[in-house]
């Protein structure tokens, strides 16, 4: 008995050790998803193509299974290929229209990615375009610019893990206003220049690149700008416009299904995950500390009060129009909707329901392109 006393006395420290070794490994893990970029993650599956019909059945999701036209990454034959309406569902599957033509004999394999997308290059719109460099501080940033006549130019922010291509839906909103459009990347987003870590700082750094971009608009002949941001593009967007040295000249904000608030999104999201309380709040301290923001692969520490633009909503000067759906499901609508009871002399949010992240546009085209007219044409943007 004695010498199992000694033995457990002994084992006791190393288990405690081993525990708190596993959690805090746990703890950076989890902040590392925050920082690292991550590429596209399929979400749903291929069950049957066919190529007479031309339609596509996919296991059922909260995303496959909502009304209007959208994108699926896939491998084999095709990368990517658009979709139409949905023609039949039940419990588990959905069968949509394709609107990509798939041939004969082509392989399309069973995971796949749905997305908001629709377009992927600007010749798709079959509008004038140009590609660009944008100087900033990271580096020569590529732009696609869809020039028109008027000296009030929209700046396209894309969000986290995805590509300058998310912004494509609205350029044509723009042109038809008169509006030249320029649609912008910034550092580690998988198209401008990597920094030595090669991660996301949430904003904090990335609207330099931005600031960078409304420069080149006015070196250009741009009077006044209007930054729209997606998802991570709004938070970088709010950055840009509170942080600026242009600030002068920014005279609307647009944000669809914006990050307003990066607390509120990240527990909502571990949440998702299945993540418990305390591993979101410490994995969030430590991207708030230096040293262990390091650890998890951020270069610098994460300046979570910095990034909360409901607290900082004072601040703010430029009008803002937020398109945001309640039933988001991956950036909850809340810190957007406290944004606008905290400065209801400047955001204009109107009501959308059902759409889920960035895919208001595909779930309701003629509401959303109406939301953003109106409210140009309200802030005599146009």
């Amino acid at each position: 008995m004695k010498s199992l006393r000694h033995a457990v006395a002994f084992a006791l420290p190393a288990v405690i050790a081993a525990g708190a070794a596993a959690g805090a490994a746990a703890v950076l893990a989890t902040a590392r998803r925050v920082v690292m970029p991550s590429m596209r993650r399929n979400d749903t599956q291929i069950l049957a193509v066919d190529t007479g019909a031309q339609t596509i059945e996919l296991s059922r999701t909260p995303d496959t299974e909502l009304p209007g036209r959208y994108g699926l990454f896939t491998t084999g034959t095709y990368g990517y290929v658009k979709l139409g309406a949905v023609l039949s569902a039940d419990a588990t599957s959905v069968r949509r229209k394709l609107l990509t033509q798939i041939e004969p004999g082509a392989r399309v394999d069973r995971d796949a990615a749905f997305s908001g997308w629709y377009h992927v290059s600007p010749s798709e719109l079959h509008l004038p375009w140009e590609n660009v460099l944008i100087g900033s501080p990271a580096g020569p940033c590529p732009a696609w610019l869809f020039p028109a006549d008027s000296s009030t130019w929209v700046i396209q922010v894309h969000g986290r893990g995805t590509l300058r291509s998310e912004c494509l839906r609205a350029v044509p909103v723009m042109n038809a206003l008169g509006l030249p459009t320029l649609v912008a990347s910034y550092r580690n987003d998988g198209e401008a220049p990597r920094t030595r870590g090669g991660s996301y700082a949430l904003g904090a750094s990335e609207w330099r690149d931005v600031d960078g971009a409304i420069g080149y608009a006015l070196r250009q002949g741009a009077q006044r700008i209007v930054l729209m941001g997606w998802s991570m593009g709004g938070a970088i967007a709010l950055q840009t416009a509170v942080s600026s040295e242009h600030r002068d000249a920014i005279a609307g904000v647009i944000l669809e299904s914006p990050v307003v608030d990066w607390r509120t999104v990240l527990r909502f999201q571990a949440r998702e995950a299945g993540l418990r309380e305390p591993l979101p709040g410490l994995a969030m301290g430590a991207l708030g500390n230096t040293f262990l923001a390091r650890l998890s692969g951020a270069e610098e520490a994460i300046p979570f009060d910095r990034l909360d633009m409901v607290a900082r909503a004072s601040e703010l000067a430029a009008p803002i129009l937020i398109l945001h759906s309640d039933d988001d499901g991956f950036v909850p609508a809340d810190a957007s909707h406290a944004l606008a009871e905290a400065r209801p002399d400047l955001v204009t949010m109107p009501e959308f329901h059902v759409a889920r992240h960035t895919k208001i546009w595909n779930y309701d085209e003629d509401g959303w392109s109406a939301a953003i007219t109106d409210w140009m044409s309200a802030q005599n943007l146009v």
